[in-house]
């Protein structure tokens, strides 16, 4: 049995962080950890409170799977402070953790922050060279590289930008790009690749970010390649999209089960 760490804030609408990740897990035939590092009062409509775990305790939750469960891969995404931050990259050394994957989450779909700006500092400078894959989306890698992301030539550019930080790979997401198709760029050593999938007109796009680093960690844990993982990762997520569930009244979830409901 391949297992995944998911090490991400709870979303009360179970459509977003810790409980998106696990339902992907499960999707892909993975046993699903998970490591919480703030706990959200949220729905489809946005983010009410935000308590922050103390970093300790995220320690204590990393040590206790880590030290029990083989991990095969690892995603990461909000981390709220700096401590959690640093106490993250800790771990990933200290475990010695494979195929992780960052979801350098800095706000929610509704647009509430989710990263303080000292975090900020440190993901930069400790955490992105210990990720396997980096996922942005086009105004996280605009902070992360520091220009402005509008089209997929401007993603390039700064996921080479931010691949100069140490990750293995990076992948800007499309979905905010201006271009006419949902187009994912994927960098890496061998340059430049574009990924490119139907746009969907949809509202339902709650924890479309959490759902595709989770599946990208899921596929990595099965032993696929950066560039494999990525093309798996973007279908899944699309028909995901596609097969959109019909609950709460702002932006919309995903079925991360659309595989199972269609066999049925």
């Amino acid at each position: 049995m391949f297992t995944a760490l998911t090490i991400a804030g709870s979303d009360s609408s179970a459509g977003a962080g810790v409980q998106a990740d696990l339902k992907t897990f499960a999707a892909h035939g993975l046993y699903g950890t998970s490591v919480v590092t703030a706990i959200t009062a949220q729905n489809t409509l946005g983010v009410r409170t935000i308590h922050v775990v103390p970093s300790e305790i995220v320690v204590s939750q990393i040590d206790a799977v880590a030290d029990d469960i083989e991990i095969h891969a690892t995603k990461i995404g909000m981390l709220a402070s700096a401590g959690i931050v640093r106490a993250v990259a800790a771990g990933i050394e200290r475990w010695s953790l494979r195929n992780v994957v960052l979801d350098p989450v800095m706000m929610a779909t509704s647009g509430d922050s989710l990263l303080s700006d000292d975090a900020l500092a440190l993901m930069r400078s400790e955490l992105l060279r210990l990720a396997t894959i980096v996922t942005p989306n086009a105004a996280e890698a605009a902070v992360l590289a520091g220009m402005q992301v509008v089209t997929a030539a401007d993603a390039c550019r700064a996921a080479e930008k931010i691949l100069a930080l140490g990750p293995q790979a990076v992948i800007v997401k499309g979905g905010h790009l201006e271009e006419t198709q949902a187009i994912d760029v994927l960098v890496d050593q061998s340059g430049c690749h574009q990924l490119s999938g139907p746009r969907v007109d949809t509202r339902s796009t709650h924890g479309t970010g959490c759902t595709f680093a989770a599946a990208l960690a899921a596929n990595l844990a099965l032993g696929r390649s950066v560039h494999e993982s990525a093309e798996e990762a973007k279908r899944y997520v699309t028909l995901a999209i596609q097969h959109e569930l019909a609950i709460g009244h702002g932006h919309g979830l995903l079925d991360h089960f659309w595989a199972l409901r269609r066999q049925s």
